[in-house]
């Protein structure tokens, strides 16, 4: 009852439930069906091998369906929120629980003397085989992979679900059941046509998962046809019952009706795998769970159940009759109202007239629910009074399928269709003047529908073309393999989009030009723009959209900088000792980014996405850039990259030499890679996030220093790490934690940051000095990441006797490269993405100012001081 309700809610709210239509499936499938198979195939079985069974029993089948509870909550939790290790775990207890079920009826069946239908039994041990295969697709469709494999595994894991698991418990319980509710003589074919199908619709199962998986459309669908031959070969005994006794209650009607349904909606499955590309398969298989699940599930059940419960509550005849009045009630209305409007929904209505009328067959099969408990509390009423002597309750059961019950159904979808369409012309142009985009413009009666692609960087087709009160349905795929991408267009926004997703943004009637945009950061200046053009829109010209840059702040690259108090203390700030060499030649690194709020300034906060992490085995220091990784020419590094973050990212070593393709490829939220490479060659390189747009990306922090030591180099007293970049913050965010907000994508297009900083914090070296001794040597590594500009370093009131810059020393304790002595440097000049070390000897104490020469520079952060004591 109560995954009924759940679903019949989601339902009635769907538009406003992220992953609504698979939790309505689900909530029936694997919560309601489910749950009642397990119940009610024991129940069968029991009265079929005539078995006996005792308080134990009751425990462990109690705790068999409390077991599915657990995993199927788990799967509800999991999917949704993208946890995978949950929905693998939720996945395992589900199979575990069926498993455990099927264990259950095959002890019963070696228990059981010899006699007939034990063939029904061998289905149900068939069907929870299958249950476990259909599990594992689900749970691998649920990693978020390609589009090619999602459409394979969408339709293995469906039809592993429908025909295995709930198709052969059908086929097995049918057999006896439906002539049962009918009130008829079995035809005596209907045993043995069962027991010669039983095999071929196994192994049609297994070819049509094997051949989704494969690619093998073709093989899959020709299969899919062979299992509804067999099936239809064996339905034909099933009409002997039927036409000796036609439906006069609602449980037969409904069950007729579910399998007539379930040959449909095959059959469209089929049609649909046979025509359609890997896309198309993603977009439109949801569309077939309204005849999979409203048509075949849901009548089988609720139809079955208007029998099985009166049946099972017991107490005899006038009990039984008691409940069943009431399961009866309406039957003609509500089966009308039911397979009515599904026929409806086959055809091309507007998206408010269809949920109208998906709302009204649902309020049909939400009328189950209310009758089902009246019949409860009627049964335990007349068993009160049984019990009591009390003569039975009078009353006079209702004819169940009636005219005027079929008359009335059609007037309700007569009603519900009309006030679909009034509703499609009224508010549908309402909810357009609310996104900005009609100006009170009247409706055409036209629908515009077109399908987005998202990829490389670029939506596809690119402009949307409609006239002035037209309706606007826009359904937006993610194509790329890796990136997660949005659209946010006229005041509405998508989910973000991982790849092979879709979403469907209905922007109501249009009267006006306007732009929409992918809203992860940097995706918009990359291009990932899409203009919906008006023709006969009031004040429309060839610069239709361009004025709705400014609905974007990120768009205008010339804001006002951000500006910040130097002498505001920093909450925290990074410590810039280098690391010692490691003794060892083999290292392993884990790093991982996710979104983080980082103060870059003091007072300033912003949300990055840091490269994190260290040496396995290491506690993760976290920061505001990647951590230092040093090491040995002639090195191993083995680095696992963990992207915890909320959109695509990559990870490129300037000090590896290994082709770029899969080693730097970008990975998706919650997928990782491991990058191996040697290091051949020494020098200051740096690290950083390849995916575009990289200035986004390097300034929002996904970047660091790789130091490979010179084999002759020699030791000093101390050694500093300090890696340049800029920073960039959306003009009127980051006052505190909680106004941080990504990076400004657009001005990190400029050359004009907000802050220039070592090591990911304008200003923390000034407020917390590097330290040194007179007369110690200190070398200080300086590797420019940008994402645009380099560095010229230099110290106040210091020189260098010692640099080395990419891979070379141009002087060596005051040597030059053609022997010449007391040579000295100013400044170390690094440009964008090079490195490399200066060594310096203070003579006397004091404060000496670290700048970059570029002052612009040192004035927006790029300053520090080391303090020299004796």
């Amino acid at each position: 009852m109560l995954w009924f309700v759940a679903a019949a809610v989601v339902s009635l709210v769907h538009r406003w439930v992220p992953e609504s239509t698979w939790f309505m499936v689900h909530l029936v499938v694997l919560g309601a069906l489910t749950h009642s198979m397990l119940v009610w195939s024991r129940h069968f079985s029991r009265a079929l091998l005539k078995t006996r069974h005792d308080g134990r029993d009751d425990r462990r089948q109690n705790a068999r369906l409390l077991t599915l509870l657990v995993g199927s909550v788990a799967v509800f939790v999991g999917v949704p929120t993208s946890t995978w290790p949950l929905v693998v775990a939720g996945g395992a207890v589900v199979a575990a629980a069926v498993l455990w079920h099927g264990a259950s009826l095959l002890a019963q069946l070696r228990r059981a003397l010899p006699g007939r239908f034990r063939g029904t039994i061998r289905y149900y041990l068939a069907a929870a085989a299958w249950l476990p295969v259909g599990v594992t697709f689900g749970v691998l469709l649920a990693r978020g992979l390609g589009e090619q494999w999602h459409a394979r595994l969408l339709v293995a894991h469906t039809l592993t679900m429908l025909l295995g698991w709930v198709g052969l418990t059908v086929v097995g319980t049918l057999v006896t059941f439906w002539p049962t509710v009918l009130r008829a003589r079995m035809d005596d074919r209907a045993e043995g046509a069962a027991a010669r199908v039983f095999v071929p619709l196994n192994v049609a199962v297994a070819v049509i998962a094997a051949a989704a998986l494969a690619g093998w459309t073709a093989v899959a669908v020709t299969a899919l046809a062979v299992y509804l031959v067999l099936v239809l070969w064996w339905g034909r005994t099933l009409l002997a019952p039927l036409r000796a006794k036609p439906p006069r209650e609602f449980a037969p009607a409904s069950i007729g009706a579910a399998l007539v349904w379930f040959v449909v909606a095959a059959a469209l499955t089929g049609w649909l795998v046979l025509t359609s590309d890997d896309g198309s398969i993603a977009r439109n298989y949801p569309g077939l769970a309204v005849f999979w699940v409203g048509g075949f599930v849901l009548q089988l059940l609720t139809g079955a159940l208007s029998y099985l419960l009166p049946a099972a509550i017991g107490g005899g005849p006038r009990v039984v009759r008691a409940s069943a009045r009431w399961f009866d009630r309406f039957a003609a209305l509500r089966l009308t109202v039911i397979n009515g409007g599904l026929l409806l929904w086959l055809l091309p209505l507007p998206s408010w007239a269809r949920v109208v009328l998906s709302s009204t067959v649902m309020l049909a099969f939400l009328a189950f629910v209310l009758l089902m408990v009246r019949g409860i509390r009627a049964a335990v009423a007349e068993r009160r009074r049984a019990a009591a002597g009390e003569p039975a309750a009078a009353f006079e059961r209702p004819r169940a399928l009636t005219r005027a019950g079929l008359t009335s159904g059609i007037a309700v979808l007569a009603v519900a269709t009309a006030l679909g369409l009034a509703v499609a012309q009224t508010l549908g142009a309402s909810g357009a003047a609310e996104t900005g985009t009609s100006s009170a413009v009247a409706a055409t009666g036209e629908t515009v529908e077109v399908t987005v692609q998202a990829k490389d960087m670029r939506f596809l087709p690119d402009t949307i073309h409609a006239d002035a009160g037209d309706r606007v349905v826009v359904t937006v795929e993610n194509a790329d393999p890796e990136m997660v991408h949005d659209l946010t267009i006229a005041g509405q926004t998508t989910p973000r989009l991982d790849p092979g997703q879709s979403a469907v943004l209905d922007l109501g009637v249009v009267g006006a030009s306007t732009q929409g945009w992918c809203s992860i950061v940097g995706h918009r200046q990359q291009g990932m723009v899409l203009d919906l053009v008006v023709a006969g829109a009031e004040g429309d010209d060839a610069g239709h959209g361009a004025h709705h840059a400014a609905d974007d702040p990120a768009a205008d690259p010339a804001a006002a900088r951000t500006a910040y108090d130097p002498q505001t203390p920093l909450t925290r700030t990074v410590d810039a000792t280098a690391p010692e060499t490691p003794a060892e030649v083999d290292h392993r690194f884990t790093i991982t980014t996710r979104d983080e709020d980082v103060e870059v300034a003091p007072g300033v906060w912003q949300t990055r996405w840091p490269f994190e992490g260290g040496p396995d085995g290491a506690p993760d220091p976290g920061g505001s850039l990647g951590p230092t990784i040093r090491g040995k020419v002639g090195d191993t590094f083995e680095v696992t990259f963990v992207n915890e973050g909320t959109m695509a990212h990559s990870i490129d070593f300037h000090a590896s030499e290994v082709a770029p393709d899969e080693a730097m490829r970008s990975i998706a939220p919650g997928e990782r890679l491991v990058y191996r490479f040697t290091a051949n060659r020494s020098g200051a390189w740096l690290y950083h996030c390849g995916t575009m747009p990289m200035t986004a990306h390097i300034a929002a922090g996904m970047h660091g220093a790789v130091i490979i030591d010179p084999p002759d180099l020699e030791p000093v007293d101390r050694e500093y790490v300090l890696v340049q970049s800029e920073v960039y913050v959306q003009p009127g965010t980051g006052e505190s934690a909680d106004a941080a907000a990504p990076v400004d994508a657009a001005g990190a297009q400029t050359w004009d940051p907000d802050m220039v900083v070592w090591n990911g914090i304008a200003d923390q070296y000034a407020q917390r000095p590097l330290t040194a001794r007179t007369g110690e040597r200190v070398r200080f590594w300086v590797v420019a990441a940008g994402p645009n500009q380099g560095t010229s370093f230099h110290i106040v009131g210091a020189q260098f006797d010692t640099v080395y810059a990419e891979g070379a020393y141009r002087l060596r304790r005051g040597r030059d490269a053609f022997g010449t002595e007391n040579g000295g440097a100013q400044a170390l000049d690094v440009a964008v993405a090079q490195g490399g070390f200066v060594e310096t000897v203070f003579a006397e104490p004091g404060h000496y100012v670290m700048v970059d020469h570029a002052m612009v520079n040192a004035e927006r952060g790029a300053r520090g001081i080391v303090a020299v004591t004796d």
